[in-house]
């Protein structure tokens, strides 16, 4: 009988057996990842729980009319305007649905997508509309900032006087031409910034020497606390005023616009001024922090303000400066942030973005936003010309372009600049070398104000008169010599072959003797390109109510122009000609104003012009008087 018992149970068993192996076989798979969906994303919300993702949609704005705009101004408006409105009605029935969920999400409009925090549920339902191209991650990343040293890694941080970086990229140079940054605008988003520091708060685009005014020229990014850091902030939260919960921020934009006006003399460009953004909590960021700074960058908001209807383009930077990545590795996706930068490059800001620290190897600079085409990627050098072991390398193989990288490099290894709460500090790092490269693009553009917003004409330009470097390193398709290659990019950036491959030099002289006869005009270029110019054009105007008198050399003359020519220009060699005009005419006093001259060659992308020169008739003479116009000046 126990054997009849247990044969029956053990019968009994191995039905019930089969029967829960049938249902196993016949059960429903696991979900899988919808096609539309990150697997990061997808990943974060298996087992019930939620995450924060960025929604795509198809639909983004066209901006390939901005190119054609004729001024800056215009573009900006014109780019910010169409963001809106793409944003605005493409985003409506996805924003409705939102809102009847109850769902907490944020738009944006610099690319056209919202920040969305949901379950699988919300992501199933928002991957299956048509309107969504696709739903990336919105990961928190953490950024390998470099450790400040009170003491300026033993530089001693009371050492003052010009910069070794400042010096090495001839922007101590460029000042002595009368340019400083005048004009210029520049922004930085980081860890924030200590606005009154004293080499950065004359220059702070909201400080007038008296009041500090934040609208416009500050925002915080940082809303809540990011779990990977301790509780509460040095800063706070959504911070009405400029701070600096790190130091990373202070130091970079020191080395901008830095000096003290006590012989503090950290930054390239001392007269810009500049504005900024908060897009990191204590070295973590994401990529809506990201978005959010590049979105008050296009066009300011006041604090609290809504960047849909109270940004204001006008006040939007020249240049902005990225010490930071996002690191795929960590979630990062790779098209969402590449959108922004282009849309807003396309604006005629010019994006600079350090390479990364990932080397020596080569195929290091693989993070956004340094990987771009649209960003202008800076590899990182010491005092000595030699690229830093730490500098990341080219090509850029994660996106699989195989795009060369760096752009051009710049001063990172030790570099002294201002420090959180007072005082300098040294750091190194491609974060530091970053800076240099929007100081020189803020000389630059106050030296020769035609090529603002024409982003593309101002990075040639600096390619081609950076300081060009070789390497036995190949990385990619480079050979040993190769210029520019994988390592240095272009070579090391010179600001001041910039301005004055960029500039066209004016001077006009009454010669000695009354009463004056005549106003003589002399124009110099140096070509401070890497390269020999050739079929080289160099035209004058005569001015409004004066005669041609002479000119030197062998040179035409149609109407008013007068024209010289040269079948080419050597790199290093400078094309001098004379302009004189009758005076005698003229009352005492009057003013003579010429500003339409300018050099032309065949390698050149746009014609080189110079700022317009007055002079003033004299009443009477004692010595020889010399006016200064296209070599001096703001």
């Amino acid at each position: 009988m126990n054997r009849r018992f247990l044969s029956i149970l053990s019968l009994t068993f191995g039905l019930i057996g089969l029967l829960f192996t049938g249902l196993a076989l016949s059960a429903p798979p696991p979900p899988t990842t919808p096609a539309k969906v990150a697997s990061p994303v997808w990943e974060a919300i298996t087992g019930g729980g939620e995450t924060e993702c960025l929604v795509i949609l198809a639909e983004q704005a066209d901006l390939s009319a901005a190119a054609s705009l004729p001024d800056r101004e215009t573009r900006l408006r014109h780019v910010y305007d169409a963001l809106r409105e793409t944003a605005l009605r493409s985003q409506s029935p996805l924003r409705a649905e939102l809102d009847g969920a109850g769902v907490d999400y944020h738009s944006f409009y610099i690319a056209n997508l919202l920040m969305v925090k949901g379950d699988r549920a919300l992501v199933t339902r928002l991957a299956a509309r048509p309107d969504v191209a696709r739903i990336a991650a919105n990961p928190r990343v953490r950024q390998v900032l470099p450790v400040p040293s009170p003491y300026g890694g033993g530089l001693g941080w009371e050492q003052a006087g010009i910069e070794w970086g400042v010096s090495n990229v001839n922007a101590d140079d460029v000042w002595t031409l009368g340019y400083t940054g005048t004009n210029i605008i520049v922004a930085g988003q980081d860890t924030g910034y200590d606005w009154d520091h004293p080499a950065l708060v004359n220059q702070y685009r909201g400080w007038n020497g008296v009041t500090a005014t934040h609208d416009y020229n500050w925002h915080d990014a940082i809303h809540t606390n990011d779990p990977h850091t301790p509780a509460g902030n040095p800063c706070g939260f959504n911070s009405p005023i400029p701070c600096d919960d790190h130091g990373h921020g202070t130091h970079t934009m020191g080395t901008i616009v830095g000096d003290d006006g006590a012989g503090n003399q950290i930054g390239v460009a001392p007269g810009a001024r500049w504005i900024s953004c908060r897009n990191m909590e204590e070295g973590w960021g994401t990529p809506a922090t990201y978005i959010e700074c590049f979105e008050f960058f296009l066009a300011p908001y006041p604090i609290g303000g809504d960047p849909i209807t109270d940004g204001v383009p006008s006040l939007a930077p020249h240049v902005i400066n990225n010490s930071w990545t996002c690191p795929t590795s960590e979630g990062c996706d790779l098209d969402t942030l590449q959108t922004v930068v282009e849309n807003v490059r396309a604006a005629g800001i010019v994006v600079v973005a350090s390479a990364g620290n990932s080397g020596s190897s080569c195929g290091t600079v693989y993070d956004p936003p340094a990987i771009y085409d649209a960003a202008f990627s800076v590899g990182a050098t010491n005092s000595s010309d030699s690229i830093a072991s730490f500098s990341s390398r080219g090509p850029v193989t994660r996106d699989g372009s195989n795009r060369p990288k760096p752009d051009v490099s710049a001063p990172g290894v030790s570099v002294r600049s201002s420090r959180r709460g007072g005082g300098y500090t040294s750091m190194q790092g491609t974060s530091m070398a970053g800076p240099h490269v929007a100081g020189a693009v803020a000389l630059l553009w106050s030296a020769a104000p035609r090529l603002i917003g024409d982003v593309g004409t101002t990075e040639w330009i600096i390619e081609q008169t950076a300081r060009p470097r070789t390497t036995s390193q190949t990385c990619g398709d480079d050979s040993p010599g190769d210029v520019p290659n994988n390592v240095y990019g272009w070579g090391i950036v010179d600001a001041l072959a910039a301005v004055r491959a960029s500039h066209v030099g004016k001077k006009a002289t009454f010669p000695p003797g009354l009463p004056v006869q005549s106003l003589v005009y002399t124009l110099t270029y140096e070509n401070t390109f890497n390269f020999a110019l050739t079929q080289v054009i160099l035209t004058d105007t005569i001015p409004t109510n004066t005669t041609f008198a002479w000119a030197s050399g062998n040179y035409t003359r149609a109407g008013d122009v007068v024209t010289w020519t040269a079948a080419s220009l050597a790199q290093g060699e400078t094309l001098t000609a004379t302009l004189a005009v009758t005076v005698a005419h003229l009352e005492r006093g009057a003013r003579l104003v010429n500003k339409s001259y300018g050099l032309r060659a065949s390698e050149l992308l746009t014609p080189v012009m110079g700022a317009p020169v007055e002079a003033v008739v004299p009443w009477r003479y004692v010595f020889p008087l010399v006016f200064k116009g296209g070599n001096g000046g703001d």
